[in-house]
């Protein structure tokens, strides 16, 4: 209901005050701008004076505008219990709606770094995993059930619990708040899927070059391990407990830590006394950490690099350190950000973008965090060809920037920009409620809001020049790039000494037992005897030997939370490294293509490319593939060892254990016979790295080999598959275009 009356406020605004759209950007909205250029050291061309627009005889300038109402917004009610929580109470009659937040002190700058992720987790977990009393899932069946929704989340310096609902069933919602508040049950169940999604988007992190991007700057611009840069990976998230996220809670929880906020259709002194009546008897706890301590070390300034080779564009970071909002320069910092970065009028995306087309957005300023230092950072889409031509045209911008301050034009503009938009950031009584929540968070004064417009309208042309040459250093910029080198229109070395960044995706602790175990160099005897009959067993050698392609229709039935799906597959593998998959899904026809150059797949006539790294990972599979194996038993490349054995299927077997060339997997063999009754192997999932168990039956000839026809395929010991063979046809005729992607 409040989302609708939202939306309404923001059509009409868009119909009333369309001759003012252009101009009324966010202040930190990502632009463009760019300027001619002349030669200067170190490979760069500098601008000479921006071009800004001038004022023209269109009617638009001849319209008279009126000056803004002083901004005065209705202050929430602030009361503090004798237990330390602060409270903010905003009447807003507009609705029968009551929302509230609780803002709790502790974030992710305070997890240890072995547990990096803990707070994702634990804002996940603790909303889900319900109550002693009640089960996540009965707590979702009754807030669907009354329109209304309690959530928890967490972020660098706080975790938060909010409610939303009407205003008739507050109580039982806020009912349900205290009891998560004060009874958090994390069930291990909810825990385990909480992990198991935070895995998936660690999988999935270097699929998207801006993500790419933005956390690797991050990392130049505080260091690597500051928390505000770390990444979690998945040996931190395997690391949590349950035990971890009942401690964070114990620790953290308490009235003293915590800032309530309510809005909505109520009165406030009814409703203090119902605050007072739930959390007035709450016991006060350990004072949690006021000031920062999160460590800060940028890297060395220079030139940075990461190779992506699926995309045909670049993006492009420039990155130092910000300031803290409590800078008394941080006004003129706001408007020397608008005046270079601010949308379509800044100069950034009005030179580079719309004049010089080097951009498909730009934009940037200086950041300003309100307890540590933001970050400065410019950010570019360009595409590939023009990657450094586009640098070159960013650093020239730099250099305007500090050879020419702000003309009028550009100065009113960007003032008024500023102070146009800011009305309708506090539009609404509860957007006030909560920017007075991140002041009393933070220690800023309670006025501080209002003290915006009027250090806006006092800063001058000089006061943005004094800024941009104080907190702008070209010297210290770690410039990134993230895109296709091959595809560059002169190489990076030609802004300095590039360094490469690996954002490989590490399955262990670096240095850890498991990641330095050492492997086998050579096969050992034994190892060499099993892989011998295993060979033996699948047919003769010439005939192993013959084998270049295998074409396999089969059924697969994929085990799914939402169910199972069946799919009826078309798969031609050419040894040792082309494959080439039609599947005909519930959704329609899929295919999947990769080889060692690329990989893509296809659904519905959209094409997607594959990135590298899950090409290469997929890829893998063909070099663990029974024939292809076999087919190396006496290749020196190969190590066959065998370590013990294990009862499979009801046979006693012996392990196989295989390096493939770098891929790596054991098998459980039958020694009566040399059948593989089981493989085992670690790869990437959907979810993220799995172990991937296939059982393999219902052993028959084709074409003079002895070839499993059934598969049953589990992950993490859950079961993923079920695939039954339908035809085996050994070396047939391939049409090359098969693996164009």
């Amino acid at each position: 209901m409040k989302w609708q009356n939202q939306m309404l406020r923001v059509l009409l605004s868009a119909v009333l005050l369309l001759p003012l759209m252009g101009a009324a950007q966010k202040q930190n909205q990502l632009s463009t701008s760019v300027k001619p250029e002349s030669k200067t050291s170190g490979g760069r061309k500098s601008g000479t004076k921006s071009t800004a627009a001038q004022p023209g005889n269109n009617p638009w300038d001849k319209i008279k505008i009126p000056p803004l109402h002083a901004f005065h917004p209705q202050h929430p009610k602030r009361i503090e219990f004798s237990n330390g929580l602060v409270v903010f109470l905003q009447e807003d009659h507009e609705l029968p709606l009551i929302d509230g937040i609780l803002r709790i002190r502790g974030g992710s700058r305070e997890e240890p770094a072995s547990k990096a992720g803990l707070i994702r987790v634990y804002g996940q977990a603790w909303r889900i995993g319900g109550t002693g009393n009640k089960t996540g899932d009965e707590l979702d069946d009754f807030l669907e059930a009354h329109a209304a929704h309690v959530e928890t989340s967490g972020g660098a310096d706080s975790t938060n619990l909010s409610w939303s609902c009407l205003k008739e069933d507050f109580d039982s919602v806020l009912n349900i708040a205290a009891d998560l508040l004060e009874h958090p049950e994390f069930r291990e169940e909810k825990l385990a899927l909480t992990r198991q999604q935070l895995d998936t988007a660690i999988s999935r992190r270097n699929d998207d070059p801006s993500g790419i991007a933005g956390r690797e700057a991050a990392k130049l611009a505080y260091g690597a391990q500051s928390p505000y840069a770390r990444t979690a990976e998945y040996y931190t998230v395997v690391a949590i407990t349950r035990a971890d996220l009942l401690d964070w809670h114990g620790k953290y929880v308490h009235p003293n830590n915590m800032i309530l906020g309510i809005a909505g259709d109520f009165d406030s002194a009814a409703m203090e006394a119902r605050l007072r009546e739930v959390f007035g008897g709450l016991p006060r706890g350990p004072q949690a950490e006021r000031n920062s301590q999160a460590e800060i070390k940028p890297a060395a300034p220079g030139v940075y690099f990461v190779e992506k080779d699926d995309v045909n564009q670049s993006t492009v970071e420039m990155v130092h350190l910000g300031i803290q909002r409590d800078n008394p320069d941080y006004y003129a910092v706001t408007v020397m950000n608008e005046v270079l970065g601010g949308g379509f009028s800044g100069r950034l995306m009005a030179n580079l973008r719309t004049r010089q087309g080097l951009a498909y957005s730009v934009g940037g300023g200086v950041g300003a965090s309100y307890d540590h230092p933001g970050i400065f950072r410019l950010a570019m889409g360009t595409k590939s060809g023009t990657t450094a031509k586009a640098i070159q045209g960013l650093y020239g911008q730099l250099d305007d920037l500090e050879k020419h301050p702000p003309t009028e034009i550009e100065l009113k503009r960007a003032k008024d920009i500023i102070l146009n938009s800011f009305i309708f950031q506090f539009d609404e009584k509860d957007k006030v409620l909560a920017e007075q929540m991140t002041y009393e968070f933070y220690g800023y004064p309670a006025d501080f809001l209002e003290r915006f417009p009027a250090g806006i309208k006092k800063v001058t042309s000089d006061d943005v020049d004094r800024v941009a040459r104080k907190y702008v250093h070209q010297d210290q910029l770690k410039l990134l790039v993230v895109g296709n080198s091959k595809e560059f229109d002169r190489d990076l070395s030609t802004f300095g000494k590039v360094n490469k960044i690996d954002i490989t995706i590490p399955e262990t602790a670096p240095g850890s037992a498991t990641a330095a175990a050492a492997k086998p160099a050579s096969s050992n005897s034994e190892g060499k005897a099993l892989i011998a009959k295993v060979a033996a067993a699948i047919g003769d050698r010439n005939k192993l030997r013959s084998v270049k392609a295998i074409r396999q229709m089969l059924t697969s039935v994929r085990k799914t939370p939402q169910g199972e799906i069946p799919l009826d597959l078309d798969q031609t593998v050419v040894f040792p490294n082309q494959v080439y998959v039609k599947a005909q899904t519930p959704m329609g026809e899929m295919i999947t293509v990769m080889t060692p150059q690329a990989g893509s797949m296809s659904v519905g006539g959209q094409h997607r490319d594959m990135p590298s790294a899950l090409r290469d990972e997929n890829l893998k599979v063909v070099r663990r593939d029974l024939i292809y194996i076999a087919q190396h038993a006496s290749d020196s490349k190969f190590v066959f060892t065998v370590e013990g054995g294990d009862n499979i299927q009801g046979v006693a077997t012996k392990t196989l254990a295989i390096n493939a060339d770098g891929a790596e997997v054991k098998w459980y063999v039958d020694p009566s016979n040399g059948h593989v009754l089981r493989a085992v192997f670690r790869t990437q999932a959907m979810q993220g790295p799995v172990e991937r168990v296939v059982d393999y039956s219902d052993w028959r000839d084709a074409s003079g080999l002895s070839l499993p026809y059934k598969r049953l395929v589990t992950e993490n010991g859950e079961p993923s598959s079920e695939d039954t063979v339908k035809s085996i046809e050994l070396n047939p005729a391939v049409d090359p275009k098969l693996f164009t992607p």
